[in-house]
C-alpha cells in the first residue's frame, strides 16, 4: 500500500487508507515538535481534520509505501526521517476506549493477524 503525504492531506485520509490494510491497528500522530529536528511532542493530536502539516516541521511531500513485513519501528522511523511526522501504531478496539499502543519487533502484518485473533478470542468465538 502507498500512502500520499503532503502538506494539506487530513489525518483522518491517512488513517483510514491505514485501516483498509491493517484493520486491527490503528495510526495516531504526535502534534507538531517545537522546531526543525526536535524532539516530538507528547500529545497525539486527537482532532484527526488536522492536516499532515499542522503535525510536523519539515514539508517533505511524496509517498511512503507501507508493508505487511515492514516492523512497527521501521515504519515509524521512516515517517519521522523521511516526512518528519512522529507516529505511534496503537491496537484497535471496537469502543476505541481501551486503545493500546503497541510495542515490540513484530511485523505490521503479524500485529494486525494477533489483533484480530485477539479480538475473536474476546468475543468467545474460538475454543481455547
Amino acid at each position: 500500500m502507498k500512502i500520499v503525504i503532503n502538506n494539506s492531506r487530513k489525518i483522518f485520509a491517512v488513517q483510514e487508507e491505514f485501516s483498509t490494510m491493517f484493520p486491527g491497528l490503528k495510526i495516531v500522530f504526535h502534534a507538531k515538535p517545537s522546531g526543525r529536528g526536535g524532539a516530538p511532542s507528547p500529545k497525539l493530536v486527537i482532532h484527526s481534520s488536522k492536516t499532515l502539516q499542522e503535525c510536523r516541521a519539515i514539508s517533505r511531500e511524496g509517498t511512503i509505501e507501507i508493508l505487511p513485513t515492514m516492523n512497527i519501528s521501521e515504519l515509524k522511523g521512516n515517517l519521522r526521517d523521511i516526512f518528519g511526522l512522529s507516529a505511534e501504531i496503537f491496537w484497535k478496539s471496537e469502543n476505541g476506549a481501551d486503545e493500546k499502543p503497541v510495542n515490540g519487533k513484530l511485523t505490521l502484518g503479524e500485529t494486525n493477524e494477533q489483533s484480530e485473533l485477539d479480538e475473536t478470542n474476546s468475543k468467545g468465538t474460538l475454543a481455547g
